[in-house]
């Protein structure tokens, strides 16, 4: 089953099959590029667990510079690199995009950071990272946020945004400051910002 899938400005973009993926809802993706807008201008986006690659694309429609997604399936990281070129390809700014087929953790873990993508180097970090992993899989953002840090993939002041399931709430270890939680429907956005 494919869903219609469309940015928040109209735009259609492919959608994986089958239920493996869970794409964010419009709702969510409204809400988000609402509260993140003035800030998104030139950014830099980091999106894991990308899927179909719709955040990323939200973000470049609402003025990142850059999106690198990361995705372990194959078939649906085709389906995000189609979504980001197009959605990049659609806007007269120029956009840099990338997507990388591989874990995110292995990813992110990676010691070397030779990444041959235009406008993409091993000194690229993120203004902005959107994590996503399954719902199922709570145990699983503490290890990404740690990668995250060790990795020195984040700026001062960097942004990371959690969807995760508003059954299961995510509390990151005490380093990690707190700037907003929000609850929409049975999905939660948690937005935090590391010190170092």
């Amino acid at each position: 089953m494919n869903l219609d899938l469309r940015l928040s400005g109209g735009k259609k973009l492919k959608s994986p099959p089958g239920r493996e993926t869970r794409p964010t809802t419009s709702r969510v993706r409204e809400a988000l590029m609402n509260i993140l807008r003035e800030k998104l201008n030139g950014s830099n986006w980091l999106d894991l667990f990308s899927g179909s690659g719709v955040m990323g694309c939200e973000a470049l429609q609402n003025g990142a510079l850059k999106v690198l997604a990361i995705e372990k399936n194959k078939k649906t990281a085709q389906i995000c690199r189609d979504n980001l070129l197009s959605t990049a390809d659609y806007l007269s700014e120029v956009k840099y995009v990338g997507v990388i087929q591989s874990e995110v953790n292995a990813f992110l873990r990676k010691t070397s950071r030779n990444i041959k993508i235009e406008g993409f180097d091993e000194n690229t970090i993120f203004n902005f990272v959107y994590l996503d992993p399954p719902y199922k899989n709570e145990k699983i953002y503490a290890e990404i946020l740690k990668s995250l840090v060790i990795g020195k993939w984040l700026k001062k002041d960097s942004i990371v945004i959690c969807e995760h399931s508003a059954k299961i709430p995510i509390n990151p270890e005490s380093k990690w400051i707190e700037i907003d939680r929000r609850i929409y429907g049975s999905t939660s956005l948690l937005l935090i910002s590391h010190p170092d």
